[in-house]
């Protein structure tokens, strides 16, 4: 069954980390996903680009309006996701308590499944 973990960080948080700090937090996320990955459960994983680079889409009415990041609003933001095919959510949910970040973020467990359910 499909799950996906959203790694939503605190915004700012990179920031404040710095780059060697980043950098090691960075390969203990790398070194997570080689574990699942040699455990067969990671589908696929992506870390997320800041913010700082997004823009935000919105189609009404027939207009059009994009917001260019950072997004001031935003007090998190995603930063990355796990999708893992595991048999239980009860698996999924003990692999987002052993994500490494879990210590600095919240890690989000969600099944994947159609909009409409």
């Amino acid at each position: 069954m499909p799950y996906m973990l959203l790694i939503v960080e605190p915004a700012g948080q990179r920031i404040e980390r710095g780059i060697e700090q980043g950098q090691q937090v960075y390969a203990r996320m790398l070194r997570f996903a080689g574990e699942l990955k040699a455990r067969g459960v990671l589908q696929g994983v992506e870390s997320l680009a800041s913010d700082a680079r997004g823009v935000r889409v919105q189609l009404r009415e027939g207009r059009q309006r994009l917001v260019d990041g950072p997004f001031t609003e935003a007090k998190e933001m995603i930063g990355g996701f796990f999708l893992l095919d595991v048999a239980t959510r009860d698996e999924a949910v003990a692999i987002a308590v052993a994500c490494p970040a879990a210590e600095w973020a919240t890690v989000e467990v969600r099944e994947v499944g159609p909009c409409w359910a």
